[in-house]
């Protein structure tokens, strides 16, 4: 009995031997190419009845001159040989060289060209997509990735979005009739977003997309459709008639469904802004209504009867106290001109000792040398007069 590894190791040495298979050149259509991180190719080579496994490692890659893309003729160099941990053969490439274009490519082209010279994929037929929506339709496979990251994705953004999703063939001859009446039943639901896809592929895989068919199905929906089919790398004539390309089903939900924890903070924040709006008209409002108010009382008669009363009463206070002021000042220069005239009077001098001599015809005696001896004087004292007779006058020389 042999193991499993001895049996791979026998076919790989098997291998080895063939002088033929270690240098070999063989033609087909790349399909199925993927770039890995690492920098090695991993490819399918096939012709109309069979396929062969490629790789080219990165330390082959210098010679390649131009990007290995699906659908290209080429031509490949290198050795076949077995890997024995899988129990697989492949071919491990050394140089590619480009022959051509491949018939799926070419008929992917020609019908992009014809699709866009009708306008099929002008942006002004582009339907916009719902911002907020509450169902959701997903024309895919019942099974596999695509469908499983759709809802996974979908839920947890929005747990309340209804999600439909019609089962429809995507790979094979039933797949675009499938297609196009998933696209129609989801439209006749008057969902609000349709998801039309499937995960990655070959190019032969992905061809249903492809179809003129589906191409009109998408454009002639009433309902906004989002592409989703394949990988990021991946692009088919859906893409382009799709109302919005997502490159991956996982995207698609995303650009689908709006993140309700992101919309109930919006909201949030939209009803405090709303509700400081209101406090913030409600404070204008209220103070432009004082301003009117004080405006009308100032201009109402009854408001400016105050005013002209209110105005009137100063003016008497300030009137009164002009007058109290005036008679102040009066009574003080009275009281100094009282002074003055008591300083002059005739009987405050009589008062202090001083007497007044009126001669006989009242005229006073002011002039010794108009007195004669004999003539009659009349002395005034302060409490009475005295009747004198002059006997002799006296000059005083001073």
């Amino acid at each position: 009995m042999y193991s499993v590894t001895q049996v791979n190791s026998y076919i790989r040495n098997m291998f080895a031997q063939d002088f033929m298979l270690q240098s070999v050149r063989i033609g087909g259509e790349v399909s199925n190419c993927k770039y890995h991180t690492s920098g090695h190719i991993y490819f399918t080579l096939k012709d109309a009845g069979a396929a062969i496994a490629c790789v080219m490692f990165a330390g082959n890659r210098r010679g390649l001159t131009f990007r290995l893309q699906e659908g290209q003729q080429v031509i490949v160099e290198g050795s076949v040989d077995v890997y024995e941990r899988d129990g697989k053969y492949q071919m491990y490439a050394r140089a590619i060289t480009e022959t051509g274009v491949g018939a799926l490519y070419e008929k992917f082209a020609r019908l992009k060209e014809e699709l866009l010279e009708l306008g099929m994929f002008a942006e002004e037929y582009k339907r916009p997509i719902p911002r907020y929506i509450r169902t959701l339709g997903v024309v895919t496979a019942p099974t596999g990735a695509a469908v499983r990251d759709i809802i996974q994705i979908a839920s947890r953004r929005n747990p309340y979005v209804q999600i439909i999703l019609y089962p429809a063939i995507v790979q094979g001859e039933q797949a675009v009739p499938s297609i196009i009446n998933g696209i129609r039943a989801l439209s006749a639901l008057s969902v609000d977003v349709i998801i039309v896809g499937r995960g990655g592929g070959s190019i032969e895989d992905l061809w249903a997309f492809n179809e003129r068919e589906v191409a009109q199905a998408i454009f002639d929906c009433p309902i906004p459709i989002i592409s989703a089919v394949g990988h990021e790398t991946d692009t088919t004539i859906a893409d382009f008639a799709a109302d919005l390309r997502a490159p991956t089903p996982s995207a698609a939900a995303e650009l689908a469904v709006c993140e309700f924890s992101g919309l109930e903070e919006k909201m949030e924040e939209y009803m405090t802004a709303l509700y400081r709006g209101i406090l913030r008209k409600c404070d204008n409002s209220r103070s432009r209504t004082e301003i009117l108010a004080a405006r009308l009382r100032a201009g109402s008669p009854v408001g400016r009867l105050k005013q002209q009363r209110t105005y009137l009463l100063r003016l008497e206070e300030n009137l009164q106290s002009a007058m109290r002021d005036k008679l102040l000042e009066k009574r003080h220069r009275f009281e100094l001109y009282l002074e003055k005239i008591r300083g002059l009077s005739p009987l405050d001098k009589l008062s202090q000792g001083f007497s007044w001599v009126t001669d006989e015809s009242g005229a006073a005696a002011t002039d010794v040398e108009r007195i004669t001896a004999g003539q009659l004087l009349t002395i005034h004292m302060k409490n009475g007069i005295v009747k004198a007779r002059a006997e002799r006058t006296e000059r005083v020389i001073r």
